[in-house]
Order: structure tokens, then C-alpha cells, then sequence
């Protein structure tokens, strides 16, 4: 069963009903569905449906003869064909199937992890090239659905090749973590009936990846299902970032670093900030290009602060990379005992994590939000952070700012607590400070609402009378 994937859905069936070939792009990190959503929606549709799988780090050889099989087995009904050569040798005996086949059925050709077919100097693209434009653009039964974990290679190498296939997709799919709301009906499909509570503190750790989600066990709590899932002897989940991050980019290395760096500071890192401390030339193509690549995989977020004034900024938006990053990378997990996750819930160090990582997801449920607060005039959406230089100069910083158009600003306050969050005399002078020096600072004369999003509700109180106009609570994120 399906679960989400409305758009994508709708795209899918789009093409199932047009009347010319369709050569279809999907692309979305390891782990996600790319696979099961295409076999899903395809076996409910009486296609003629083939599909073959790249190889990580296969040869050349067996690349070819994984190919060659799968012909064999939805062509030939399993009887051998002659063992190809090269790719042309390989689409030129798939192209005599199709110019055969007396099945006016559509037909769906499926290459799923594309970029592992590819290799270096195998001659792949000149193929999938040739046959697309030299037979396969007209015939109109034709769905071709070239898949891949790594988006910047196929956004690179198909969507927007310079050579024959440039212009050539006619659907461009990108397939996204669930939302929490999404996995919370996943996690039903399996029997697993967690409260909203429980299910965000999953999230926070797994993020919405379903081949993730698939180890919670029912009958145990989110807390013992973290712990069985990564702090365990074989942990499935373990050694993951290293091995996803290998399948999806080629200098894997480098790009855990980069996101280390990033993910060291939860307001994320300037492109300045970026450059100086990591080991890459400033103004470097290289930068840039990992950079988008982090983006196009659902790691990190560009946005640029409300004042516009220092730049662009990257934030870790993955909740499975940051869960990694702090607990398993640290030296914190470097002894693991047992029941280590469920002693770790009761210290403070877990609740400077937990803030991290609730505030990751709202960024990513921030049209949630938006609706939530009533907003109908949202312009700009992004964050401010004043860094004092001066001694006697507090520094301030703002979780998330919507800039409206109605002459006014709300200014958001993300809080993650265990139970409901309450303002005391503390935390109500900090808020009234960080108007004013909000205010003073920007020199915005238009009102200020502030709001705060509380995962647990906020307590009413004379402090939260006076400051705040709004709250949003985890029941609007779902």
C-alpha cells in the first residue's frame, strides 16, 4: 500500500494516460521508495513492465549481463539471449523486443540506480541517447523511467545534458522524505500505534525514510526502539550514514565532512564560514557542487537571513544525518552500554539535542506552520541572528521569522520540553530583549506578533498573556 505520494502519484498517472513516449527522471536519496513506488503504481496498471538494476560498483561486464537478464526474463520467459557487448549492443537487442512485441499493452521500461549502470567510459548515455532519439521518442506505448539515488548525476547527465538527450525528460520526479504525518500512517500500516509524542521522537532520530521506519518494532516504546535500532550489537542502522553516504556521492568522504561542518552550529554555517574552515578553495566549483548536492538529497537548506545582509546560509535538515552526527560520530558512543540510550534521555546534553533536532523538523513543516498561525500574507520566511562584538552588546538570535506583507512580523520561538512549555520571569525578559534589540537593530516599524512552537503545548500564564499572540503545537505539524 502506498503510503503519501500524492504528487508524485498524480505525475505517474499523468504520464499513464498521455499519447507519446514519456522519458521520466526520478531521483531521491537511498532508502526512500523510489523503487517500491514505481513497482506500486505500475502493478495496478496492466503494463508490460520490465525493470533492471545497476550494479554499486559492478564491472562493465556484469552490468551487462544484469541487463541481459532481465530481458531474458520479461522478454524470453526466462530463456537466455545472447550476452551483450557494450550498451548499444544492449539497448539494440532491447529495441528488437520492442519493434517485436505484438502487445498493444504500454510497456515500461524501469533502469533503476541509473548512475551505477553508468560507469566511467562505458558508453551508457551515448546509447540511452541514440535509441531515445532514434526509436524510442516516437513510440507512443513507451514509458521509459530512468531512476537514481544520485540526483546531481542525472540531474547533471539527463535533465540537463548538453548532448541529444537536453530537453528530453518529459517528467521530473524527486522523491522526498515522508512527513511526520506521513509516517505516523506508516507506522499504523504496521500495527505500530504511537501517539503524536512518540512518533516525533522517532522522526527526530530516523527522519522520514520508510526502509527506516521499518525496524520499529510494535510493543516497544520510541525510546527502546532507538536504542534496538542504532546502540545495540548489530544495530541495523549502525554503520548507515557511512554506507548511504558511499552509495550516494563518489567522495563520500568529503561530503561527510562537509555536513559535520555544517551541523555544527544549529542556525547552520555562512557560505563564508563555510569556506574558511573547511579545506576547499573560497569561490571553488567544488564547494558549490557538493553543496548542491547536499541540497538536491534533502541534507542541508540554503536560505538567506531577513536582513540579506551576510549572505547565503546552509542548515542540516536531516534528522537521521543529525541523530548520527551528535550520538554516533561523538566520542559520547564510543563505549556502548547497555540500555545507553535510555540513560541518555534523562540527561540535560539529550535535551540540547532534542531542541537541534525539533527545530530541523519544523523548518521542514513550516507551510504547516504558516497555517497554523492564520497567516495569509507570509513574503519572506527565514531566521536572524545578531552576533555582539562589542562587550557591552548582548547578541540575539530569532528560531524563524515571517515577514509579512500586512505590515507586520511574526517572530517564532521553537521549544522542545518533555511536558508543557511554561515562560517564567527568565525567559520573558530574554524574549522582551530580543524584540527590542530586534527592533532597534532593523529598524522595522512594522508590528511584531510573537509566537512560540511548543511540541507540547504552552501554559498559559501572565508572561505568556502579555508576550504571545500564537502557539503552535505538535498536533499542527501532523
Amino acid at each position: 500500500m502506498l503510503i503519501g505520494r500524492k504528487k508524485e502519484i498524480q505525475a505517474l498517472k499523468k504520464i499513464s494516460k498521455s499519447s507519446k513516449a514519456e522519458l521520466v527522471v526520478l531521483y531521491g536519496r537511498r532508502r526512500i521508495g523510489k523503487t517500491f513506488l514505481i513497482r506500486e503504481f505500475f502493478s495496478q496498471q496492466n503494463y508490460l513492465f520490465f525493470q533492471s538494476t545497476g550494479l554499486q560498483n559492478g564491472t562493465l561486464k556484469k552490468q551487462l549481463h544484469n541487463f541481459s537478464d532481465a530481458m531474458s526474463q520479461t522478454f524470453t520467459n526466462g530463456v537466455q539471449i545472447k550476452q551483450p557487448v557494450s550498451w548499444d549492443d544492449c539497448f539494440r537487442t532491447l529495441n528488437q523486443f520492442l519493434e517485436s512485441s505484438k502487445d498493444n499493452r504500454k510497456i515500461v521500461i524501469f533502469m533503476d540506480e541509473v548512475p551505477w549502470m553508468a560507469t566511467r567510459k562505458s558508453g551508457f548515455l551515448e546509447a540511452l541517447d541514440y535509441y531515445w532519439n532514434r526509436y524510442w521518442s516516437t513510440k507512443p506505448n513507451l514509458i521509459v523511467v530512468v531512476c537514481g539515488s544520485s540526483a546531481s548525476w542525472l540531474i547533471k547527465n539527463i535533465i540537463y545534458n548538453k548532448g541529444g538527450l537536453h530537453n528530453r525528460c518529459t517528467c521530473e520526479i524527486k522523491l522526498d522524505p515522508f512527513d511526520l504525518k506521513e509516517s505516523h500512517e506508516y507506522l499504523l500500516s504496521r500495527g505500530i500505534k504511537f501517539n503524536k509524542r512518540h512518533t516525533l521522537e522517532i522522526y527526530m532520530a530516523l527522519g522520514g525514510v520508510p526502509y527506516y521506519l521499518n525496524y520499529v518494532e510494535k510493543g516497544l516504546s520510541a525510546a527502546e526502539n532507538i536504542q534496538n535500532i542504532f546502540f545495540n550489537k548489530k544495530a541495523p542502522l549502525r554503520e548507515e550514514f557511512l554506507k548511504l553516504f558511499s552509495s550516494l556521492f563518489s567522495e563520500a568522504e568529503a561530503y561527510v565532512e562537509l555536513i559535520k561542518l555544517i551541523s555544527q552550529k544549529k542556525e547552520g554555517l555562512s557560505r563564508a564560514e563555510i569556506e574558511s574552515l573547511s579545506k576547499l578553495s573560497p569561490g571553488g566549483g567544488r564547494l558549490t557542487a557538493r553543496l548542491n548536492d547536499l541540497e538536491h538529497t534533502n541534507f542541508i537548506e540554503s536560505h538567506v537571513p531577513w536582513d540579506k545582509q551576510r549572505g547565503e546560509y546552509f542548515k542540516v535538515i536531516d534528522e537521521f544525518s543529525l541523530f548520527y552526527i551528535y550520538w554516533l560520530f561523538s566520542k559520547k558512543s564510543k563505549k556502548i552500554l547497555e540500555n545507553y540510550w535510555l540513560k541518555q534521555i534523562e540527561k540535560p546534553i539529550y535535551h540540547v539535542w532534542a531542541g537541534y533536532a525539533f527545530e530541523a523538523v519544523c523548518y521542514k513543516n513550516i507551510d504547516k506552520i504558516v497555517k497554523a498561525l492564520n497567516i495569509k500574507t507570509a513574503e519572506n520566511i527565514s531566521s536572524w541572528r545578531l552576533v555582539s562584538r562589542k562587550d557591552n552588546e548582548q547578541g540575539a538570535q530569532i528560531d524563524l521569522l515571517i515577514d509579512r506583507s500586512d505590515d507586520a512580523i511574526t517572530i517564532c520561538e521553537i521549544k522542545y520540553t518533555d511536558t508543557i512549555f511554561a515562560i517564567d520571569k527568565k525567559y520573558a525578559e530574554n524574549l522582551r530583549r530580543k524584540i527590542e534589540v530586534f527592533r532597534e537593530k532593523t529598524q522595522t516599524k512594522k508590528q511584531i506578533f510573537m509566537a512560540i512552537v511548543s511540541a507540547n503545548g504552552l501554559k498559559k500564564n501572565s508572561y505568556s498573556d502579555e508576550l504571545v499572540s500564537h502557539t503552535v503545537t505538535l498536533d499542527d505539524l501532523f
